[in-house]
């Protein structure tokens, strides 16, 4: 048995080989299974969309006008306020005694200038009559002066002290939603360079804050010269309609180290959607595309050299092409350099293609391994 042993092997060696070379001439590996989509041509809205920061329409931090002991706290924690109501009361007692003590030496000057009235009134008629000099009737006159000077002085007191008075009841500058309280009742606040009483935001509108590359000023600035810019707030986790608001604010000069320029729009905010400090999807309309080239979102790989997309060829090869391309919504790319309408791109499978690399659009079979002639697959 033996001598049979041998040519066995090498008959079933050969056999193998056959089919290996056989597999090797018959085009190499199989077709990638890819989805693909066929760029077309759209009208479509042109948007900008960035990362937002929301912001309140007005911020007040509250401090005290005159200092003293924190006596009430008239306000909770997180409350809203309307402009004028109150907040804190400062000890008005000592600013009751000096209002008590202006008013009181106002009342004694005044009667004192009363008195020089009178001497002024009897010092002119003896000076027409010659029995008084000239020099004592202008020494009587300039006392009069003197003392209206006097009172004028002594009202403006009054008026200061009953000012400082009024400052013992601290009341909201806005209306807003208050923050934490920062001082407490028996606290001792000092007035104007002290620590804030309390921050006030005015939520309602409210801002969303965002900036855009400055290649988009131009556009931007023309769309605002003809109509009001609509811009929606989309807020993660959120369903429903996002909120709407008006592009309200450009900023004057672009910042050069961004190379971005800072927008602003302003959004009604009763229901308190938008939260100071929030971060926001900003997505500005700024009017209608025509004819433009569009394809899935998923279509645009990112790379080291920029975006680039794979192209299906007629011969079912792909081929690796940068593009420029935007954001039209979350579905679609508007794709402005690289591609034209009818071409076939890649929506899905790119992560196992190469230049070059054959493909089966899903739904179709890839193509059977060819054999040598004569020879069984």
């Amino acid at each position: 048995m033996k001598p049979y042993v041998v040519p066995a092997c090498l008959a079933l060696a050969a056999a193998g080989c056959t089919r290996t070379a056989a597999a090797n001439r018959g085009g190499g590996p199989p077709a990638v299974p890819v989805t693909v989509a066929e760029a077309r041509l759209a009208d479509v809205p042109d948007r900008i969309e960035a990362v937002a920061t929301v912001e309140p329409f007005e911020t007040v931090s509250v401090k005290a006008q005159a200092g003293g002991q924190i006596t009430s706290v008239r306000f909770r924690e997180g409350q809203t306020v309307r402009a004028g109501d109150p907040l804190f009361v400062i000890d008005p007692r000592p600013y009751r005694a000096a209002l008590a003590q202006a008013q009181a030496t106002l009342a004694r000057d005044q009667a004192q200038a009363t008195n020089a009235a009178a001497d002024a009134r009897r010092a002119d008629e003896l000076f027409k009559q010659g029995v008084l000099s000239k020099e004592q009737h202008d020494q009587t006159v300039t006392a009069e002066q003197s003392q209206r000077a006097t009172v004028a002085a002594d009202e403006a007191a009054v008026e200061n002290a009953r000012l400082s008075l009024e400052y013992t009841q601290v009341r909201s500058p806005i209306a807003g939603r208050t923050g934490s309280v920062l001082v407490h009742e028996g606290n001792v606040v000092k007035a104007i360079d002290g620590n804030p009483l309390v921050v006030i935001n005015r939520m309602d509108p409210i801002y969303v804050s965002f900036s855009v590359p400055e290649k988009r000023l131009g556009a931007v600035r023309a769309a605002q010269a003809r109509q009001a810019l609509g811009v929606e707030a989309r807020v993660a986790g959120e369903t429903g309609p996002p909120p709407t608001g008006r592009l309200s604010f450009v900023d004057n000069q672009v910042d050069t180290q961004s190379g971005t320029i800072r927008l602003k729009a302003t959004f009604p905010n009763a229901f308190g959607r938008l939260w100071p400090g929030q971060f926001v999807t900003a997505r500005l309309t700024l009017g209608q595309r025509t004819a433009s080239v569009v394809v899935p979102t998923a279509a645009v790989q990112a790379g080291q050299q920029g975006s680039f997309v794979f192209v299906v060829k007629p011969d079912k090869t792909v081929e690796q092409r940068s593009v420029v391309a935007e954001t039209a919504n979350e579905t679609s790319a508007i794709v402005t350099q690289g591609i034209r309408a009818g071409e076939t791109v890649v929506v899905d499978g790119q992560m196992n293609l190469v230049s070059g690399a054959r493909v089966s659009p899903r739904g179709e079979s890839p193509s059977p391994v060819k054999t040598a002639e004569g020879g069984r697959p």
